[in-house]
């Protein structure tokens, strides 16, 4: 009897951060070349990233995306006079989204000066990696959940030929968790309206920074219980005694979600669960 064999279910683990310090980079190559992250998102204002980008050259395997930032401790790389609604007057970020979002909301954020900062943060990543190197676009603590930024990054994900954008989701089902989903569900309109793809499930938003081998293990095994044809983890590895880290106020396990990735039950989650390891450029393949 013939047919047509269905399409591999995706699995996308994506280290965040690139650039975000020596360590952090070296963390996340490891965590590639040893262990089952498939993909990076790359942080053009994060100190390393001048510095370290070159690195991947020497990972051609490992999808990489666009960290899109205009919240936290680093500079942005415009200056403050061309971006004046994103900084203080030292021109500097504002530190969260918990100032952000309430300043875009009474319109004290000029949506213009974000597609600036986007587009030269977009642009020193396509030059330092090429182009046709970039598999995604996401937004360093989920902005773009928020309608106005989600449609600024469908709108440069189309202009840069990228196919493709996360969809943050939370499996909680607090208060929190029922926002970040109703966001999550606009967003996923929006982006397939936009001819751009999104793997189906996501998780990382609630265990942000705390993944252990068990976490991970589980969180596999959840996504693997879903019907999603393709699925991502976010997740953040880093060195352990990582010093420049200190400045990052997070709470983050860098050094043990790194250990969790290299972890041989890591594999074995993954080999039990159905799921082909892949990066964003592999998404398309789940559509058919």
């Amino acid at each position: 009897m013939s047919g047509t064999a269905a399409a591999p279910r995706l699995l996308i683990v994506n280290a965040d951060d690139f650039g975000l310090t020596d360590g952090v980079c070296r963390a996340i190559l490891k965590a590639h070349t040893e262990g089952i992250v498939t993909s990076t998102s790359v942080l053009a204002v994060a100190p390393a990233f001048a510095r370290r980008a070159v690195l991947l050259d020497d990972v051609p395997r490992l999808g990489v995306g666009v960290h899109l930032a205009v919240v936290g401790e680093d500079p942005p790389l415009l200056s403050a006079r061309e971006i004046p609604t994103l900084v203080d007057k030292r021109g500097h970020f504002m530190y969260s989204w918990r100032q952000f979002l309430p300043r875009m909301a009474i319109g004290r954020i000029d949506i213009d000066d974000v597609e600036r900062e986007f587009t030269a943060q977009g642009e020193a990543v396509r030059t330092a990696v090429g182009p046709a190197r970039i598999t995604h676009l996401d937004t360093h603590q989920h902005l773009h959940l928020w309608p106005r930024i989600a449609g600024l990054v469908c709108r440069l994900a189309q202009r840069w030929e990228v196919p493709a954008v996360r969809i943050t989701r939370s499996a909680s089902g607090s208060p929190k968790g029922r926002v970040v989903n109703r966001l999550a569900a606009r967003l996923e309109r929006r982006v397939k309206a936009a001819g751009l793809v999104a793997p189906d499930a996501f998780a990382g938003f609630d265990e942000a920074g705390g993944f252990g081998v068990a976490q991970l293990a589980g969180v596999i095994e959840n996504l693997a219980a879903t019907r999603a044809r393709a699925a991502e983890i976010g997740i953040h590895p880093g060195e352990h005694g990582d010093a420049d880290l200190g400045r990052y106020e997070w709470g983050y396990q860098w050094g043990t979600e790194l250990d969790a990735l290299v972890a041989p039950g890591a594999r074995a989650a993954v080999d039990r669960s159905g799921f082909t390891l892949g990066s964003f450029a592999a998404l398309g393949a789940t559509r058919r």
